[in-house]
């Protein structure tokens, strides 16, 4: 079966976003191995130099390079990356699949991003939306459309 890890940066603390997060999770138990790993993010002050804040992403991103796997196909979501459809991330998560990658890993970067180093391994970016939205929105997006691709590639019913 397919293992999926999605690597985050901070704790979701809205009560309506973990419902979400629980409801997709225990959806996409049926398709696939689902782990998310909240690492700790670093606490933002106001006033922090632009050294400040590199220093701060900087740790944020070498939490998420201590936890990857290195047999994983590894998308970080990134406003530069990649935009797909519905219908084409279904057939990319069938494609990874298919070539023997059992193990998928999305990273999600905390507040101030993720550094060029993490950006520069990943297998690809992928993008969303050329919005900015809350990472911890985002969360909750990435786990609708990993149920939808699934349910997609299964040729089951989804309702839109």
């Amino acid at each position: 079966m397919l293992h999926i890890e999605i690597l985050c940066i901070g704790k979701i603390k809205e009560n309506y976003l973990k419902d979400a997060i629980y409801e997709y999770s225990k959806r996409l138990s049926k398709y696939c191995i689902l782990t998310i790993t909240e690492l700790p993010d670093e606490k933002l002050q106001d006033k922090l130099s632009q050294m400040q804040l590199t220093q701060i992403k900087s740790k944020e991103c070498q939490k998420i390079l201590n936890h990857l796997k290195k047999d994983s196909y590894i998308f970080c979501l990134d406003l530069t990356g990649k935009q797909y459809t519905s219908e084409e991330f279904s057939s990319k998560i069938d494609e990874i699949a298919l070539n023997n990658n059992s193990n998928i890993t999305f990273i999600i970067g905390g507040t101030l991003g993720l550094t060029e180093e993490l950006l520069s391994i990943a297998t690809e970016k992928i993008c969303f939306s050329k919005m900015t939205f809350p990472h911890q929105l985002i969360r909750v997006f990435l786990l609708e459309q990993l149920f939808r691709a699934f349910k997609i590639s299964k040729g089951e019913t989804y309702h839109w």
